[in-house]
This record gives structure tokens, C-alpha cells and sequence, in this order.
């Protein structure tokens, strides 16, 4: 085992939530093909239902959700999180948690840019969301930084969760220079 937090100084794990809009519109499969596609590994997953405490700790705790945007966006947030089940995976590759976050798009799906999962899949704007009391169905999360994603990693999966093996097209997508003299 090469450890929990296993990264070179480009390899890094990130976490993803697929939040119940994706589950309940069936675009789970669409979407972790995306990442796959562009060469990045699942190294764990798995469906659940997390119960308060547990999405407190994520998002005020680790994200600071309440101490940015104040409590009603929290509970609106919590509202719409315990809505369905969520999908969470962590996702490894070259500097993976900013490729990710390219992937995603920004956090209002009308601002998205097209090509992003956000700006493909979703479009409703803060604006709509606000004037309706209701969350931002945005269909993903996914950890903002290198510190983000180790502290969410850890609070969602532990290390027996996490998984190393070897896939074909690392050969491609992850080149490594062979230190071995010929």
C-alpha cells in the first residue's frame, strides 16, 4: 500500500459528490465516463445517504459554507443534498483537483461554459434559486483545492476504501519517464 494520501508531485486524488439531481436524472454513468475518458482512475465509490451531521461536517467544517454564505444557504444546501442519494468517489491522476474543477464548470450552471458538466447538464441561475428558496441543483461537487480534497477524502472514505491498481491507459495519460538503464 503506498498510503492514504499517495501523490507525486503532480499525481493527486480529488473528491467528487454526485449530487441527487444527477442520481434522480440518470446521468451518473455519462458523467464518471467523463473522467475516465480523459484518463482519470476511480480509486473508490460508493452510494449513500448522509445524514446531517455527516454533510455538516463537509460543508461547514471543511468548506466553511456558513461562515462564507451564511446559514439559509446552508440549510437550502442540506435541503436539497437529503433530497435523494448521493454518489461520492475519489477520483486520481495528474494534478487532477484543477482538472476537475475545469471539467465541472463553475458552481451557477448558467454561468457554466458550455463543454463543462455543469454548462451541459444544468442552468439555473442564483438568481432563480434565490427568489424560490430553493438550493442550486448543480448536479456535482467536486473538492476545490489540494487541501479541500485531502481534509473531504478523508472525511468520506476511509483508507480500506481506497484502492491502488494499475489501468491500461495510464501508459497514455499518466507518462512516466523509465528510470531503468538499458
Amino acid at each position: 500500500m503506498l498510503g492514504y494520501f499517495y501523490m507525486t508531485n503532480t499525481q493527486e486524488r480529488t473528491l467528487i459528490i454526485l449530487k441527487p439531481d444527477t442520481v434522480q436524472r440518470g446521468l451518473v454513468g455519462e458523467i464518471i465516463s467523463r473522467f475516465e475518458k480523459i484518463g482519470l482512475k476511480i480509486i473508490g465509490a460508493k452510494m449513500l445517504k448522509p445524514d446531517y451531521d455527516h454533510f455538516f461536517h463537509h460543508y461547514e467544517n471543511i468548506g466553511k459554507m456558513i461562515s462564507r454564505r451564511g446559514k439559509k444557504t446552508f440549510d437550502v444546501t442540506l435541503e436539497m443534498m437529503n433530497a435523494g442519494p448521493v454518489i461520492a468517489f475519489v477520483l486520481e491522476g495528474i494534478e487532477a483537483v484543477s482538472l476537475v474543477r475545469k471539467m465541472v464548470g463553475g458552481t451557477e450552471p448558467k454561468s457554466a461554459l458550455p463543454g463543462t458538466i455543469r454548462g451541459d447538464y444544468a442552468h439555473m441561475s442564483y438568481t432563480h434559486g434565490d427568489a424560490n428558496e430553493v438550493g442550486i441543483p448543480n448536479l456535482i461537487h467536486a473538492s476545490g483545492d489540494l487541501e479541500e480534497a485531502k481534509a473531504e477524502i478523508k472525511h468520506w472514505f476511509s483508507e480500506n476504501e481506497l484502492f491502488e491498481y494499475e489501468t491500461v491507459h495510464e501508459k497514455f495519460t499518466q507518462t512516466k519517464r523509465s528510470h531503468a538503464k538499458k
